[in-house]
């Protein structure tokens, strides 16, 4: 059977969220009735956090200025926070030169340099974050501080390198260069000194062929050389060399040899042939008398005749010849001047 009395109404429970009192399951005197929350699609906010940025034509400049822009605000945050907190000014932060963001993500791929050069910058963004205060500023302020010094150091280290290669080249070209000038320096002064022997072993030579051979007269004077053109001589040049010297002037042999003519011969007058051991022969002509015989041995500087004007003859002189074994006639000065003898 139902009771008409009245339910029993529900127990006051005390609020702990702000000290009201209200009946469990009612609704506050400025709050609508309760209903039940099923979060759906529309009701739910996205999550923020980390996510992928769809590609954007212009060089991927979203993302590195997405990540550029934490490095950025974590520092500015940073700043803020110490001056908020502690009341100590901002800490100034020098940024070192960083190459363009455009540059730094190509559309398709971050290089590998940029990446991280941008992760070391939100990692200290993060560290920032995380830290707070001056303490971050300045740690933030050291770290790239840090990088600048390591890069310049880098730089340096480089240049120094650089620059003992380049003296070590420059040493090694200027010894090669000292070594070739010594060389040729020795090589010359022993071509001076192998050029001096030479004249000296000359000199002693024409000296020692000077004692062994006597010019043919002396107290003369050169008339006619060897090849001179004129129509005195029937060929038109001058066959010999002429000393023109007082009749009766001694004429001496040049050199040890034989006797093997003497006596009249045409337009040669008086004539004598003094042949050496080496088959040259040597002519003396014109001369006013003959002190010598056929076959007989002479030595250098013997007498052999006298000066004169016999035969084809303008005027008193010796008339010399020098025919090789061939018969050839030669220059009689440079055969004398071979022989060490000053005509």
């Amino acid at each position: 059977m139902a009771s008409n009395r009245p339910a029993p109404e529900a127990p006051f429970i005390p609020s702990q969220y702000d000290g009201d009192p209200f009946v469990y399951g009612s609704a506050r005197p400025d709050e609508g009735p309760f209903e039940e929350w099923n979060p759906t699609e529309e009701s739910v906010r996205p999550v923020r956090g980390r996510h992928r940025v769809g590609k954007q034509r212009g060089g991927g400049l979203a993302r590195s200025s997405t990540v550029l822009g934490v490095g950025v605000i974590a520092a500015v945050a940073g700043g803020g926070m110490a001056s908020a907190q502690t009341g100590k000014p901002p800490v100034s932060i020098s940024m070192p030169d960083l190459p363009s963001v455009g540059s730094l993500i190509s559309e398709e791929e971050t290089p590998a340099g940029s990446a991280t050069a941008l992760s070391d910058i939100a990692a200290v963004a993060d560290e920032v974050t995380e830290q707070g205060g001056s303490d971050a500023g300045e740690a933030l302020h050291a770290r790239i501080m840090a990088q600048v010094e390591q890069q310049q150091s880098q730089a340096e280290d480089k240049a120094a390198a650089e620059a003992v290669a380049a003296a070590e080249k420059e040493a090694k070209e200027k010894a090669a260069a000292a070594k070739k000038e010594a060389e040729e320096k020795a090589a010359e002064q022993k071509r001076k000194a192998e050029e001096e022997a030479k004249q000296k072993a000359e000199a002693e030579r024409l000296a020692e062929l000077a004692r062994q051979y006597a010019l043919p007269t002396s107290s003369y004077t050169v008339s006619s050389t060897f090849g001179q053109a004129g129509a005195y001589w029937a060929s038109g040049q001058h066959t010999g060399l002429d000393f023109a010297a007082p009749t009766g002037t001694l004429i001496k042999a040049v050199h040890t040899g034989t006797i093997t003519s003497a006596g009249w011969d045409g337009s040669y007058g008086y004539k004598t042939v003094l042949t050496l051991d080496d088959g040259t022969e040597i002519w003396y002509a014109h001369q006013s008398s003959i002190n010598v015989s056929v076959g007989q041995q002479v030595n250098t500087g013997d007498v052999i005749g006298r000066v004169g004007s016999t035969g084809n003859s303008t005027g008193a002189h010796l008339h010399l010849e020098v025919h090789t074994g061939s018969g050839a006639g030669i220059d009689p000065m440079a055969w004398l001047q071979s022989k060490g003898l000053t005509v």
